[in-house]
């Protein structure tokens, strides 16, 4: 998993956890605290009732008290003509005339004999008149009720609220004080995410050169733009990276000296057999073979080495087709010996590449000795020149044995020959004209002949302007 996804998850999960966890707890405590505001409220509503008792009980009868708290403090019900509270939708009642909670107060007045002078719950539990809080069921609602009895008067006073309002009432107020932090949660987790991407660019800026990195162009990363946390790391990764250049660059000095130093003793030793080849042909004919094979190995090996080290090279303009047929004439002797007649089908016409023509030369001269190579006597060798989207397309068909799909890929590698080729090349016919391929920007690729007969065509596809992405590949 990446570093990227893991802290991401990680943020993401312990922000998601504690905002619900926050969410939850700010639900159940904005409940309490609305629970324990809905009863002071409650005990408040009581005492206002007490005295207004207390100022009729000194102006008035006992008589006449039920009349006055009637048309004082009795409130409008569920059932009262007109007003249907369960059905509107609007807190505020048509024209202004109350609001739809109002049905949640209810109030009873008794007498210190306990006879009833008001009451607008109408509850079940009349005799239950006990100090303090509890709860009582009317109307098939349950009500919270809060009792007290005037100390100068001796009425008894009691005021209910309904349980199903103050619910309501609990948790709206509630989700109201959790409803930004649920909207803006998602938003938070996108902003963290965000965050995490945007603080890990950097990095990312670092992976592209070592990913466009070539073995023949490595250069040490540029650190001036690395976090501090990672600037031991790329320095450690520059010094690797140092080290790395210098052992290929031994490496390709060896091989270089190597075959540099082995061909001027093998065109020696070539020359000396010569000279006793005219004299016994049958005993040093052999031995001249090898000895050809080991300069053309030799030859590969210096080209293979040049081609690796990205020589430098100015890319110019040049007519493709110019170039296959001059490659077609250079292999012509080859091709003379076994009687095959090389065939060009230009399609292209003014067939413009940037490119080094000498490598271009090489990669087809070597594609074309090739097919010479593996093709029986008396026959043909296609090459076909045509323009494909923003470049050209160059095919060679022989009519040799080819090669089987499955074994394409591996013929491409270095120093590989395959049992079903015949023939005394090194293995590194293939591999040149890959590479010089690639340092055009271009492809190759191994396929049958498109009419069904047994050969092989090989297919290089050259962009038109690509040379300078020769360092990237």
């Amino acid at each position: 998993m990446s570093l990227t996804r893991t802290l991401t998850l990680l943020v993401t999960s312990t922000v998601l956890l504690i905002a619900l966890v926050a969410a939850a707890w700010s639900y159940i405590e904005s409940n309490h605290e609305l629970e324990e505001l809905f009863d002071a409220e409650l005990a408040q509503s009581t005492r206002i009732v007490q005295g207004l008792v207390q100022h009729l009980a000194d102006t008035q009868s006992v008589e006449q008290l039920p009349k006055t708290l009637s048309e004082t403090l009795e409130l409008p019900r569920a059932d009262t003509p007109g007003v249907d509270f369960e059905a509107d939708n609007n807190e505020i009642l048509p024209d202004g005339t109350g609001h739809k909670y109002e049905k949640k107060l209810a109030f009873e007045v008794w007498t210190p004999d306990r006879e009833p002078l008001l009451d607008t719950l109408k509850a079940d539990d009349t005799e239950g008149l006990t100090p303090g809080y509890s709860w009582a069921e009317s109307s098939g609602f349950r009500w919270r009720v809060f009792t007290l009895q005037d100390p100068a008067t001796g009425f008894w006073i009691r005021t209910a609220q309904r349980e199903d309002i103050r619910e309501e009432l609990s948790e709206e107020l509630a989700l109201g004080n959790i409803l930004p932090l649920l909207i803006a949660l998602p938003l938070l987790l996108l902003a963290a995410s965000a965050a995490i991407q945007f603080g890990f660019r950097p990095l990312l800026k670092l992976e592209r050169p070592i990913r466009n990195m070539a073995p023949e162009n490595i250069h040490p990363l540029d650190d001036r733009q690395a976090p501090k946390e990672v600037a031991g790391l790329v320095q450690a990764v520059n010094g690797l990276l140092r080290r790395l250049n210098q052992a290929l660059e031994r490496e390709r000095r060896f091989s270089a000296d190597a075959a540099h130093e082995l061909r001027t003793p093998l065109t020696a030793l070539r020359l000396n057999l010569e000279k006793v080849y005219e004299k016994d042909p049958e005993q040093y004919g052999d031995l001249i073979q090898s000895v050809d094979r080991m300069v053309h190995l030799v030859e590969q090996m210096l080209l293979l080495n040049r081609v690796d080290s990205g020589a430098d090279f100015t890319p110019e303009y040049h007519n493709l087709s110019a170039i296959v047929e001059q490659s077609i004439a250079d292999v012509a002797p080859l091709a003379l010996k076994k009687d095959i007649d090389p065939v060009l089908q230009d399609d292209a016409g003014q067939a413009l590449v940037s490119c080094h023509s000498a490598l271009i030369n090489t990669l087809m001269r070597s594609l074309l000795a090739n097919a010479i190579q593996y093709s029986p006597e008396h026959t043909t060798i296609e090459t076909h020149l045509t323009p494909s989207g923003e470049g050209y397309h160059i095919t060679v068909c022989d009519q040799g044995p080819g090669i089987p799909a499955e074994e394409r890929e591996r013929a491409l590698s270095r120093f590989v020959r395959l049992d079903q080729r015949l023939g005394g090349g090194a293995g590194l016919g293939l591999a040149i004209a890959r590479r010089i391929a690639e340092l055009h920007g271009g492809q190759l690729t191994l396929g049958d002949r498109p009419d069904g007969n047994s050969g092989l065509c090989v297919s290089i596809w050259l962009p038109a302007r690509a040379a300078s992405r020769r360092r990237q590949t």
